[in-house]
């Protein structure tokens, strides 16, 4: 594997460890290489089936009224991540270094100052153009199947299919922000080279982990939560929430997946991220597990919580306002 410089003044003495990192991330890849793809293979095959599902019923008169097409969510869905993102971007940059390897040797503070703060916006437009995939998959698969196999069985689906995504915007965007490439270009390129098209799902398996569980939780509680605050509105006759209460609701809803996969989330970034540490690298996920457990403690799992949440509360609470918002002004252009 290609040797990578990192942004800081004592990155020399971390070459031979960061070769280690991305050569070990190459052998994780490239031997299970039939059975990583049959694997997505699969989650192609699932995902095509469910939504066939909702397809084979074919929505009523009604319902083509009062719902969007799937072109129309990706537009909604996609727009509403894509300015999220966009706005929150430093903050999720700071979270990805504080659940880093180095943070946990010096402390997010000293890594900071290390890698300057311009690291804080490393790829911000570049990796966020990646989020109008990301949350278009999600909206349109989990709008689509929701009426036809409900909001939890749509929720796995359109978390499996956004991971084609968001997967290698993670690995782009977590190795920028940790000084192991300069440049979007030069991260794309030099994964592709010395990795291949897999290097770019490297950490996929903790990063679906965390996925599934998180989108299930925050769209269901979130569903449930709407129904509720409706059913309370409902003597008022076309009665809808407002932005405020979209907004209180995408906090809430996302406070409880950040709760529920926070540990994921951590093996997640570290995973990705271990080519700027010039500690001996993870081998596996249950390596990484075992070694943060006996160098670390239990309360390694939730490092970056504070910031995550900081991060995916409003991230959500601008996600579904804006998404409720477009879906309205597209509904109303319709008549």
């Amino acid at each position: 594997a290609v040797a990578v410089r990192c942004g800081a003044a004592s990155s020399c003495c971390f070459t031979s460890h960061r070769r280690a990192a991305l050569s070990a991330a190459g052998r994780v890849a490239q031997p299970h290489m039939s059975a990583h793809i049959r694997t997505r293979q699969h989650l192609l095959v699932l995902l095509t089936t469910g939504y066939a599902v909702a397809l084979r019923q074919g929505p009523s008169d009604q319902s083509k009224r009062t719902s969007l097409t799937f072109g129309q969510r990706l537009v909604a869905g996609g727009t509403s991540r894509m300015a999220g993102q966009l706005f929150l971007y430093p903050v999720d940059a700071l979270r990805t270094m504080t659940q880093s390897r180095p943070a946990a040797s010096v402390g997010t503070v000293a890594l900071l100052r290390q890698l300057g703060a311009q690291k804080l916006l490393s790829g911000c437009v570049t990796t966020s153009a990646f989020a109008v995939l990301v949350g278009g998959l999600q909206f349109s698969i989990i709008g689509s199947l929701s009426p036809a196999i409900g909001t939890c069985g749509a929720s796995i689906f359109g978390a499996f299919g956004s991971c084609l995504a968001s997967v290698p915007q993670e690995v782009i965007k977590q190795r920028l922000i940790m000084g192991v490439y300069p440049n979007f270009a030069t991260a794309v390129s030099t994964i592709a080279r010395s990795e291949g098209i897999l290097g770019f799902y490297s950490g996929w398996l903790p990063t679906a982990s965390r996925n599934v569980p998180f989108v299930v939780a925050t769209f269901t509680s979130h569903a449930f939560m709407q129904r509720r605050l409706l059913a309370r509105k409902a003597s008022r006759e076309g009665a809808a929430l407002t932005v405020e209460e979209n907004l209180v609701l995408g906090i809430s809803s996302a406070l409880v997946g950040a709760l529920v996969t926070q540990p994921m989330d951590v093996i997640k970034t570290r995973m990705m991220t271990q080519a700027s540490s010039g500690a001996v690298p993870y081998t596996s996920i249950a390596n990484c597990i075992s070694t943060m457990w006996k160098a670390e403690g239990a309360t390694s799992f939730f490092r970056g919580l504070p910031q995550r949440t900081v991060y995916m509360g409003p991230l959500w609470a601008i996600q579904f306002a804006m998404n409720s918002w477009v879906t309205e002004r597209m509904l109303r252009n319709r008549h």
